[in-house]
């Protein structure tokens, strides 16, 4: 069942990385094709329904969590702080950078990638072309910041690593908060690093007029709902608090949120189904993959496959490493999620290297916090999409992006894990 085990999760990563099958359509189909191979036709619908019972309640807080955040977005909650920041970094390279990692920090909190990008690049690159500062600083900043933020209970990394393990999402990112926060003071310290370094290249000189129309913040949309800004700041501090506080399970708080943030701001039906179905192809996406994934692990671990691949790769790990899986898995991820997609890794590697930890006793909640370590460096890999879509935002190669960028990536990875070490997230 090992050799078996081996293959499908080959078969998988191949069919995904080769880009014959979406990852989707690899979860189901590849498991499915294997269990009837194996003749567990009978009991192949028993073990889909517990994966899938399994990470219903990651599928949830996902769905409705994208959602709120994206309707926030929307309504403009967060576009006071695009102007001020842009009002603020003027002509000075340094608060530039600065203000490029506070605003990247900021709009990460969605947990989409894509718009932290496209709202990041937008208010701030014509400023670096302006100045003539290096574009490929902008992609640092995003990289360095976007990745960190989105270890967060909504995020990609987190929610696919808390599906696969069959762990609460809260409960892998609050022990990760530590970490988190030491990896963003990272990022601004190499904002300011870099920032110093363009003052001197450029010759900037303080006191010089500031450039006019060079930045200008995303212009005011009829979605938005100004007047009902600290509403929904309120409205958010109170869900940040709830979850921080653990008054409901936390896809019962982000049901609540949504609601709550669709009634206040579109209270016409018409509105609320505007902005749900604004955002429904990425929501339906990400619940559909969560699924998915919960097909894919249920025949793994159903069918006996996990144990015995677990035990192969036991048997291949030596004998005094054993205690150090997590440590292990956090240096794992790194090569791993670069070489291969989050999805290949989440639900292919990570439940074999959690298998063989669990031989020796240790909490499946420090293996997916380990797994989630090494993402500031997958978020350079080019076999996703989003450096691509930077790099091509920035007029760059994605050559170019990766070399100026992969040291401070390895950077961070370096940081998030010896920090995790240091508070105990991993042991």
């Amino acid at each position: 069942m090992a050799w078996v085990g081996f293959a499908m999760v080959s078969v998988f990563m191949l069919l995904i990385l080769t880009r014959r099958l979406s990852a989707i359509v690899a979860l189901i189909l590849v498991p499915v094709a294997f269990a009837l191979a194996l003749g567990l036709g009978a009991e192949m619908g028993t073990m889909i329904m517990d994966g899938v019972r399994k990470v219903t309640p990651t599928a949830m807080m996902l769905m409705f969590a994208l959602l709120y955040f994206a309707v926030m977005f929307d309504a403009g909650l967060f576009e006071p702080a695009v102007q001020r920041i842009i009002r603020w970094v003027g002509d000075d390279p340094l608060r530039i950078t600065l203000g490029t990692a506070a605003l990247s920090a900021l709009i990460s909190l969605d947990g989409d990638g894509a718009t932290t990008v496209l709202v990041v690049v937008t208010a701030f690159l014509p400023l670096y072309l302006r100045l003539g500062m290096n574009p490929l600083i902008l992609g640092v900043m995003l990289l360095l910041t976007n990745t960190v933020i989105n270890i967060v209970p909504w995020g990609g990394p987190t929610a696919r690593a808390a599906s696969a393990l069959h762990v609460d999402a809260m409960e892998v990112f609050v022990g990760l908060i530590p970490a988190m926060l030491v990896a963003l003071l990272y990022a601004f310290a190499a904002a300011w690093w870099l920032g110093l370094r363009e003052r001197r290249r450029l010759g900037w000189v303080a006191g010089r007029p500031l450039l006019q129309a060079a930045a200008q913040a995303s212009e005011g949309k009829a979605s938005h709902r100004p007047r009902l800004f600290w509403v929904n700041l309120a409205l958010t501090l109170a869900l940040v608090a709830a979850m921080g506080l653990g008054l409901a399970p936390l896809p019962v708080l982000m049901m609540v949120a949504l609601a709550l943030a669709l009634v206040i701001n579109y209270p016409r039906l018409a509105e609320q189904k505007e902005r749900i179905a604004a955002h429904a192809e990425n929501v339906l996406t990400v619940v559909a993959l969560i699924f998915a994934a919960g097909a894919f692990t249920g025949i793994l671990s159903g069918s006996g496959m996990v144990d015995a691949m677990s035990q192969a790769f036991l048997e291949a790990v030596p004998t005094d490493s054993g205690p150090y899986m997590s440590l292990i898995t956090a240096l794992a991820a790194i090569p791993f999620t670069f070489f291969m997609s989050n999805d290949a890794f989440f639900f292919g590697i990570l439940p074999i290297l959690n298998g063989a930890a669990g031989q020796y006793g240790i909490d499946p909640l420090h293996i997916a916090r380990a797994s989630v370590l090494g993402q500031p460096v997958h978020a350079l890999s080019p076999l996703i999409a989003a450096p691509y879509l930077l790099a091509g935002l920035l007029k760059r190669d994605l050559g170019e992006l990766q070399r100026y960028g992969l040291l401070w990536a390895l950077g961070s990875s370096a940081v998030l894990i010896l920090m995790a070490l240091a508070t105990g997230a991993i042991i």
